[in-house]
């Protein structure tokens, strides 16, 4: 499955992500948890790319390989579904399966058997429909760093901006530049080392 995402982030303080919470506590919510397997080549091929792959399992038992490739706006994410024993044969060493991720990867001419695990990122997400997207609350647990994110899911980045920059002021809380998480992870994994 082949998808545009278009998100807008912002890494948040521990008291900003408690005061967003209660700001929305009367809202139904959906609350994830999930963990994200980061991998790439030992050399990292797709992060030179500014690519990012990912395995993602969560709590129900659903697992899914994601990669994901820079577009003019946003992001290509290409998604296949894994069965649990494909994830544990491929963190055992087995080659990703023959699937899109797979023909996508070719297309970068990454080959998949280079492909290797990193370590793993832990979130509590808790998320609902906001505006004319989805606001995604998450507290990340990785490497010994925990940190606190609000993604805003848009289907048109411009009235998702305004939308986003107008709950960031309407709440008081500080603009900050913000990396993916897989990019976070990689610079914790370069500073450990």
């Amino acid at each position: 499955m082949k998808e545009q995402e278009i998100e807008f982030k912002n890494l948040l303080s521990k008291d900003e992500y408690a005061k967003l919470i209660q700001h929305f506590k009367s809202v139904p919510k959906k609350q994830i948890t999930q963990t994200n397997i980061y991998l790439d080549t030992p050399d990292f091929k797709l992060k030179e790319k500014k690519c990012g792959l990912r395995i993602r399992t969560f709590a129900s038992g659903n697992h899914e390989l994601t990669l994901k490739t820079p577009l003019t706006v946003g992001l290509l994410e290409t998604t296949d579904s894994l069965a649990p024993s494909e994830t544990k044969d491929i963190l055992a060493g087995a080659p990703l399966p023959n699937k899109e991720v797979t023909a996508t990867l070719k297309s970068l001419n990454i080959q998949p058997q280079e492909i290797v695990a990193f370590g793993e990122l832990h979130t509590n997400r808790v998320e609902f429909p906001y505006a004319s997207g989805l606001l995604v609350l998450d507290h990340s647990h990785y490497l010994n760093k925990e940190d606190y994110e609000i993604e805003f899911e848009v289907t048109d980045a411009i009235q998702g901006e305004l939308e986003f920059q107008q709950l960031l002021t309407q709440l008081d809380i500080q603009k900050r530049p913000t990396l993916n998480k897989v990019v976070r992870f990689y610079n914790t994994v370069k500073n450990q080392s």
